[in-house]
């Protein structure tokens, strides 16, 4: 185990209250009816959905507490959402104690594996038939 600067905690505790003042602007703020925040940039060159198209609003219902609703705009994006939480939560326990919760080795494999998802899914989520039109937000 390696000591810990406190450059390094105050990094990861800024990371950290942004990340909940993010959550509380998006519990009280609705991306689909406000201009506070910017539509997708892919989305407005392209007219297609990209990957992440969805995300912004899925958190706003996350952040409601309609599971739901969210997994209707971006089923990617939420069910990766416990493995960003288990991040978060490390970062804070690093935050406050200096130590960080154990880290798990991801083997290239499976972040090629990641990547070809992603880019598949936003390819499906692009085509009007069903059942793919139900992967778009």
């Amino acid at each position: 185990m390696r000591a810990t600067s406190a450059g390094e905690r105050l990094i990861s505790a800024s990371i950290l209250v942004l990340a909940v003042g993010a959550l509380g602007f998006l519990y009280l703020v609705n991306p689909a009816s406000s201009s506070l925040i910017p539509p997708c940039p892919f989305r407005a060159i392209t007219g297609c959905y990209c990957p992440g198209c969805g995300s912004v609003r899925a958190l706003h219902q996350l952040a409601r507490g309609h599971l739901v609703a969210a997994l209707g705009l971006n089923p990617l994006m939420v069910l990766s959402l416990p493995f960003v939480a288990y991040h978060g939560v490390s970062q804070a326990k690093f935050a406050v104690t200096g130590l960080p919760l154990r880290r798990f080795f991801v083997g290239s494999r499976w972040i090629w594996g990641l990547l070809c998802l992603i880019l598949v899914y936003g390819v499906l989520r692009n085509i009007p038939l069903y059942p793919f039109d139900l992967l778009a937000p």
